[in-house]
């Protein structure tokens, strides 16, 4: 089995560290078989070469090592690690030049000197979880079903709308800035409050937002709570313009995130967790800087904005 050891880790570095995806051929049998033991899924030899350069076009500098192979009879298994850069975007998870170091294990089955089947327990939202961006794996998210149920009792799009426009919140203008230092920001009634101790508010964002990359890559970002006087600034960051701040009177907190002039209340706060979830991103983030002003907040609920001291529509 000394020839096995030598062509696996052979072809594991001419394909995970040269993209050379191809070198498996040479120790993949045609009927091999790709399990993940904790999603379920299973694949064709074809699909770990795309999930190969996939890693790869990510984390181009990307280093594998094999520390061990053991080989029992027809079964094997090795167990690895890996370094690289996230300094290209993975899917539609922009990069964030962070460094990961991952560890692994494979699971295989040989069959006349060629791999028939392999079980892992890691894969790419693994990834993104060592690089700090967890991915909320809801059940819903492993079956990849959309919500498009109906008379079975099961709740169809419009009948989360009907319910999501009976909850009442605050309007909210999320900040960030771009790599040319620029302020970008958009509308948010996706926020919440974490703690008070430790200090911890969340924001939802979706990923086809302009705003979105910058804000994915930033340390900080800014919330300002908009007041009862703010309909304009609201009707600005509802838009699709590329710079809804060209008319907009707004500061720098410490850290640099934008907030907006006369706002009811602003914070900013640094980003510690960036949960993956679908079409969005959940946000987690540690208060560092505090704004009140004595104006009061405006009022959303059903697509219709509203005057908390009057109660009328905006």
């Amino acid at each position: 089995m000394s020839d096995f050891k030598s062509k696996l880790r052979s072809a594991w570095a001419s394909a995970w560290d040269q993209g050379d995806v191809d070198a498996f051929d040479s120790i993949m049998s045609p009927d091999y078989t790709l399990l993940n033991s904790n999603s379920g899924d299973a694949g064709t030899v074809d699909d770990l070469k795309r999930q190969v350069l996939q890693v790869r076009s990510a984390f181009p500098d990307l280093s594998t090592t094999i520390e061990q192979v053991i080989v029992e009879g027809n079964d094997y298994a090795i167990f690895w690690t890996t370094t690289g850069t996230f300094s290209a975007p993975l899917g539609d998870v922009p990069a964030t030049e962070q460094r990961v170091h991952t560890r692994g294990s494979v699971h295989g089955h040989i069959r006349d000197g060629l791999i028939i089947r392999e079980e892992v327990t890691w894969d790419l939202r693994d990834l993104l979880t060592d690089v700090g961006i967890p991915t909320i794996r809801s059940a819903l998210e492993k079956s990849g079903e959309s919500l498009t149920f109906d008379a079975t009792g099961q709740p169809t799009i419009d009948t989360m709308k009907s319910f999501n426009q009976r909850f009442v919140t605050g309007v909210t203008v999320v900040t960030t800035t771009d790599e040319r230092g620029r302020p970008l920001g958009l509308a948010v009634n996706a926020y919440a409050s974490v703690s008070l101790d430790p200090p911890l508010v969340l924001v939802c964002v979706q990923k086809t937002s302009s705003t979105y990359p910058s804000l994915f890559r930033s340390t900080h970002l800014g919330i300002s709570i908009l007041g009862c006087d703010q309909r304009n600034v609201l009707d600005v960051f509802a838009t699709k313009s590329d710079d809804k701040f060209t008319n907009l009177a707004w500061h720098s907190a410490p850290a640099g995130s934008p907030l907006i002039d006369g706002s009811a209340a602003g914070i900013e706060a640094e980003i510690k967790e960036r949960f993956q979830a679908k079409t969005h991103t959940v946000f987690m983030a540690k208060v560092t800087h505090v704004e009140v002003s004595e104006s009061e907040p405006m009022i959303y609920k059903g697509g219709q904005v509203f005057d908390s001291r009057t109660l009328t529509a905006l």
